[in-house]
């Protein structure tokens, strides 16, 4: 008998790669036993074939729903078995899913982030007074320094005005009698924070006595 060599490119393409022509052979088999319930105890020797060889399936939930599911997707949804989970269809797998729909705030100075623009306009709601003007210029300071992270340089007070004007709608300014942190000030206090060491642990430690409680003891 002459024997023939049987390649890849000749026979059927597997619908879920991963998991090998034999379990792809298994299923085709399983497509065609006649007896509904030998067919669907077969089906679940697959998966659990299935589940020994995508080991990694199993780090979710509900892998054992995904095993099934990925089984009908290999019988291209022809097998007819008493699974534990409602069978996909190929409508649920093709569908699209719905485009998401993109925050259309359009933030005009990305340095300062979305949230000092909600708290500008809360803060345009508030009744005109000492607590306001300091609310205005503890806003003025946030934008100051968040600037200076973004830009790490220097910027110029009057520009900080100019972006709480726009960022407020010109309802929002700063009392003539307030001025803002210096650049220098600012700058000074980021070094530093970046420079300091962590804390050194206490010299004390605690050990933990044999009937329960804690001692402190000395290194």
């Amino acid at each position: 008998m002459e024997n023939t060599m049987e390649y890849n490119t000749t026979r059927d393409k597997m619908i879920i790669a991963e998991y090998g022509r034999n379990v792809q052979k298994l299923v085709n088999y399983a497509i065609e036993i006649e007896d509904r319930e030998k067919r669907t105890k077969f089906a679940k020797v697959i998966v659990q074939i299935m589940g020994q060889m995508n080991p990694g399936i199993r780090d979710t939930g509900d892998f054992r729903h995904k095993l099934w599911d990925h089984l009908h997707i290999i019988s291209d949804f022809r097998l007819d078995v008493d699974a534990p989970y409602d069978r996909p269809t190929k409508t649920m797998l093709e569908t699209k899913p719905e485009k998401l729909e993109y925050d259309t705030n359009d933030i005009r100075y990305k340095m300062y982030g979305s949230n000092i623009v909600k708290i500008i306009d809360k803060t345009i709601e508030f009744e005109e007074g000492e607590e306001k003007d300091a609310l205005v210029h503890a806003i003025a300071n946030h934008l100051k320094k968040s600037y200076l992270n973004w830009n790490r340089e220097s910027v110029d007070d009057e520009q900080i005005f100019e972006h709480l004007k726009v960022l407020s709608k010109s309802k929002l300014t700063l009392n003539d009698d307030l001025s803002l942190n210096s650049t220098n000030e600012i700058l000074a206090r980021n070094k530093k924070k970046k420079e300091e060491p962590t804390r050194k642990p206490s010299k004390f430690q605690f050990k933990k006595k044999q009937k329960g409680g804690y001692q402190k003891r000395s290194r």
